[in-house]
């Protein structure tokens, strides 16, 4: 059963929270990195974990998408846990999966500090960490290490930021091959605004080639399912083009959507940092993911992962409504923590 999600939101609003928002200075990264630790310690306790998990409503209603059996609708998104540092622990916070990354074929620094900032006002983050990560091959041996986690792993993979434009197809192979015996899908991310030049991988010809490339790789090893994760950002007409080529390179699915350049929707008191460089996500992305995931869903068979501004439960089920098979959360559980699960959980079982 665990614990009401009253008492959840109750805990980590008054105790958790508060402490992590002060967690150097304010520093949300420096916040991100400590919680993550911590979560790795939990992983070696095994009977601690257990614990956890009996306080966390747990999924109840499994859903196959692209092959793969969730035990739930409910995911955490990339970003979140780039490294596999907490992969151990995510299940017993009640996710039904996990997307890992995005990572790419070499270890890199990321973007200069400072990174990422909350917009309290406004319930949203902007980042531009630049693909920070410790390399395809640092996640593979540690998912190796781990074992069975009991849900499923997706892994986003990029382009690393040296490697030229016209040679990304080579790393993401790289990645692909590092990973796939550890994957259960992976997501082509090819929308994210912070490594220049990563956006023109979505244009017609370009995302032809690299998805015909990634899905012939799987084919002819593992069939590993490879989902395309798209920007907020593009019109209804290259959207339509994305779906065009997904569907003929036989993709197996569509991730909507990584973080928007738009600024719209930032509380006045957020107005200050809205002009901090990177990708917005949380509540003003909320409306602009639904109507993505509609739209999709209205114009083809694929299957749908909607994310992007789910902070409550009606939220979730709004895209569940909209045409998606599964929702991920990222901004939504760094403002609302556990809690945010729980409501889904339960609302979308």
């Amino acid at each position: 059963m665990g614990l009401p999600s009253w008492a959840l939101d109750a805990g980590y609003r008054s105790a958790v929270r508060p402490v992590l928002f002060r967690v150097g200075g304010g520093d949300a990264e420096a916040a991100h990195h400590l919680t993550l630790r911590r979560m790795a310690q939990l992983g070696e306790h095994p009977s601690a974990i257990r614990a956890l998990g009996l306080g966390m409503p747990q999924p109840a209603n499994p859903v196959e998408v692209a092959g793969i059996t969730f035990p739930g609708r409910v995911g955490l998104a990339a970003g979140v846990d780039k490294d596999g540092v907490g992969v151990k622990v995510w299940k017993h916070l009640g996710f039904g999966h996990i997307e890992l990354g995005t990572v790419t074929a070499q270890a890199q620094p990321g973007n200069p500090h400072p990174r990422l900032f909350r917009l309290r006002g406004s319930d949203a983050i902007i980042n531009r960490m630049g693909f920070n990560n410790n390399g395809a091959r640092a996640l593979a041996d540690r998912l190796a290490a781990a074992g069975p986690i009991g849900i499923p792993i997706g892994v986003s993979i990029g382009k690393t930021k040296v490697t030229p434009v016209e040679d990304a197809i080579g790393d993401y192979l790289t990645s692909l091959a590092l990973l796939d015996a550890h994957a259960d899908y992976f997501a082509v991310n090819v929308s994210s605004p912070n490594t220049p030049g990563l956006r023109s991988l979505q244009d017609k010809e370009p995302l032809a080639e690299l998805l015909a490339e990634l899905v012939t790789a799987t084919a002819a090893r593992s069939r590993t399912p490879i989902f395309v994760k798209i920007a907020p950002d593009l019109t209804d007409g290259a959207l339509d083009d994305v779906l065009e080529v997904a569907q003929r390179a036989d993709a197996s699915g569509v991730i909507a959507t990584n973080t928007t350049l738009s600024r719209d929707g930032i509380a006045d008191a957020d107005l200050p940092l809205a002009d901090e460089a990177g990708g917005l996500s949380g509540a003003p992305l909320t409306r602009r993911a639904r109507h993505v995931v509609r739209r999709i869903a209205q114009r083809s068979p694929l299957p749908v992962i909607g994310v992007g501004g789910v902070m409550t439960a009606d939220d979730g089920r709004a895209l569940i409504d909209a045409g998606a098979s599964l929702v991920q959360v990222y901004s939504g559980f760094i403002y609302r923590g556990p809690a945010l699960v729980a409501e889904l959980n339960r609302a979308l079982a």
